[in-house]
């Protein structure tokens, strides 16, 4: 718009098109890094890369004064003894868990009578207040409504009633809710998985370790009444590297033979390939049996190189870690809080998923307005005020 007085339009910031697309192109990268960034797996690789870097010289220890370089040696002596003490503390701590999972079996003993309907709960024995129960005392009307209104709820979802015996798909439902568990667990795991009772831990002094006992009651899939799963673990600083000891891990896993009853078996699948012959043309067909995904691949882990300075390839690596992890969060959460996670009291925030057009939204900014004590200049979503959400690491 012109200037009436002097005649001249006023200066306008012109941009040309090619620092537009370069800022075009600097959004769409910082959207993309943003969301890698939110990928547990990018996150997790870039972690094991940036471990590579922790602890490279930089030309500053190299350039001290022999006296400071031998104090630095004492202070390392140390460091190694403070490390070969810290093994020792991890060793009775296991000790420890050794003694007190003597007491806890009597507890998972009683916890899985209650599941297979063996003992029934005496009223003393299942005196325990329930969090979304009333204190005060209901009317009787009101309590037999509530009764019937559960039981008509309850049958829709689960077909239990009063005659229900025990905790029905007690541990198959754990499964379900876990996420961990959930991604191995396939529609045809499931019918076999209904048939699991208890799963039992057993922790090992020498070697330091434990097993994991999986128990089935008679199924059409296979004869065996458990399933067992060995893990062996080290708790002794690497010699080469001890410095990079962080207490006991696992270093070996060991299942077991399942026996499959005939055409019952989940974990292959046979395929039926055509080959044509080179020459007559003639075309045959031929079947190959391959590895299935199932959640019982768990119990045929791929076997450890019994030489440790034997390189493993990175998709049996990947494998083992993964495995790995699994085994350490049955034994450290899921067998000593299994009622927790049936009912989905122990699951992580993560493992809950936000539904969108839920509350929290547009809904929320108008309610901030209307609020005396809102204030824009400290509000996280936006103005002068604004900070970055906390990063928060699991």
């Amino acid at each position: 718009m012109a200037d009436p007085e002097k005649g001249t339009a006023p200066e306008e910031e012109t941009v040309s098109e090619e620092e537009m697309e370069d800022e075009e192109e600097g959004g769409e990268r910082k959207e993309l890094v943003d969301k890698l960034m939110k990928d547990p797996q990018v996150l997790a690789a870039l972690q094991t890369k940036l471990r590579r870097f922790l602890g490279t010289p930089s030309g500053y220890i190299s350039s001290l004064p022999p006296v400071v370089k031998r104090r630095i040696k004492a202070l390392k002596k140390l460091q190694l003894q403070y490390t070969e003490m810290e093994a020792d503390f991890y060793k009775e701590v296991h000790a420890l868990e050794v003694k007190y999972d003597k007491m806890h079996q009597k507890l998972y003993e009683k916890r899985g009578k209650i599941v297979t309907a063996s003992h029934e709960p005496t009223d003393e024995e299942a005196d325990y207040p329930s969090d979304d129960e009333d204190e005060k005392d209901l009317s009787k009307e009101m309590e037999e409504k509530a009764k019937i209104d559960e039981k008509t709820e309850d049958s829709k979802v689960h077909d239990m009633d009063e005659n229900t015996k025990g905790i029905p798909e007690f541990w198959l439902t754990i499964f379900k809710n876990v996420d961990l568990l959930a991604e191995m667990v396939q529609d045809y795991d499931e019918p076999i998985l209904k048939h699991l009772t208890d799963i039992q831990l057993k922790f090992h002094d020498e070697p330091m370790g434990f097993t994991l006992e999986f128990q089935f009651t008679e199924n059409e899939h296979f004869t065996n009444k458990v399933l067992t799963k060995y893990y062996e673990m080290k708790c002794v600083p690497d010699k080469e590297d001890p410095f990079s000891f962080e207490g006991p891990e696992i270093f070996k896993c060991k299942g077991c033979s399942i026996d499959w009853k005939k055409g019952k078996n989940v974990t292959v699948k046979t395929i039926k390939k055509k080959q044509k012959h080179k020459s007559r043309g003639a075309v045959r067909t031929i079947t190959k049996t391959v590895q299935n995904d199932s959640f019982f691949n768990f119990f045929n882990p791929p076997p450890v190189p019994e030489d440790p300075n034997e390189e493993m390839d990175e998709d049996t690596q990947a494998l083992l870690t993964a495995d790995f992890e699994i085994g350490h969060y049955i034994r450290e959460r899921i067998v000593p809080r299994a009622v927790l996670f049936y009912t989905g009291e122990a699951l992580d925030d993560e493992d809950f998923e936000e539904e969108e057009g839920e509350e929290g939204e547009e809904g929320d900014e108008e309610d901030e307005e209307d609020d005396p004590d809102y204030d824009p200049s400290k509000d996280p979503k936006g103005g002068k005020g604004q900070q970055p959400a906390e990063c928060k690491q699991q």
